[in-house]
């Protein structure tokens, strides 16, 4: 149940300014914004140790970016083995598309490149993609702007009236609500059945000067406090 805010300027040498909240299980390792595939030497991204891939990832040399967002779905078709969606990103920022089938369960895949901002939106049955035009933009587990996503009806117009450098102050009043609220960014999802909560976020500026890409865990999952945004980390 990730979150993705994302600013388009109207003006093509302005950089977009992103702000993505990881939610996933806290047993689920995953490794910081770093160097962590050598077949592709120039990207950072944030890894998921279980399948390899990346949760976000951006390809500085490229200047392109991509997160993923898992999305509802149906389960995977019985008798149909289910294949990792942790590829996704690696193949997003090397400008491979992704051709997933029912054996995928949904995502929103959230690309920016040269040639823009778009979200690919698969729901276990079709895709489709959208591009996102100038402006300020919430993206959840529905499509982009969705209004069943009571976080974005919460959060979307007090996001877009800020600055992007006071986001992170909008981010820490949200998480004045409880983490089981519905309209919560910081969130704890036990209670709506999933094992997944808060863990980390990154921010981003991706534009004509290159990408910029900072890091922060939360210090308890599900559960907001000030955090030190840094960049990749060097591979031990």
């Amino acid at each position: 149940m990730c979150t993705v805010i994302v600013r388009v300027p109207a003006a093509a040498d302005e950089p977009v300014r992103m702000l993505a909240v990881r939610d996933e299980d806290p047993a689920r390792p995953w490794q910081p914004l770093g160097e962590w595939w050598p077949e592709q030497p120039e990207v950072i991204g944030v890894r998921d140790v279980r399948a390899g891939g990346a949760w976000l990832a951006a390809d500085a040399a490229d200047g392109t970016l991509a997160v993923l967002l898992n999305r509802e779905s149906p389960p995977v078709p019985e008798g149909m083995t289910q294949i990792s969606r942790g590829g996704i990103v690696l193949d997003a920022v090397a400008g491979r598309l992704p051709h997933p089938t029912p054996a995928v369960l949904g995502f929103n895949l959230v690309t920016v490149d040269e040639a823009g901002v778009r979200v690919m939106m698969w729901d276990g049955a079709s895709v489709r993609t959208v591009p996102v035009p100038p402006g300020t933009h919430m993206i959840a587990h529905h499509d982009l702007d969705d209004v069943r996503s009571p976080r974005i009806v919460a959060w979307r117009d007090a996001f877009a009236a800020a600055d992007a450098d006071e986001w992170m102050s909008v981010l820490e009043r949200s998480a004045q609500l409880e983490p089981s609220d519905d309209r919560a960014i910081i969130r704890d999802n036990n209670a709506h059945g999933y094992p997944t909560q808060s863990l980390l976020l990154c921010t981003a500026l991706v534009g004509p000067s290159g990408v910029d890409v900072r890091y922060a865990e939360l210090a308890r999952p599900g559960q907001w406090n000030p955090v030190r945004l840094a960049g990749p980390v060097a591979p031990a």
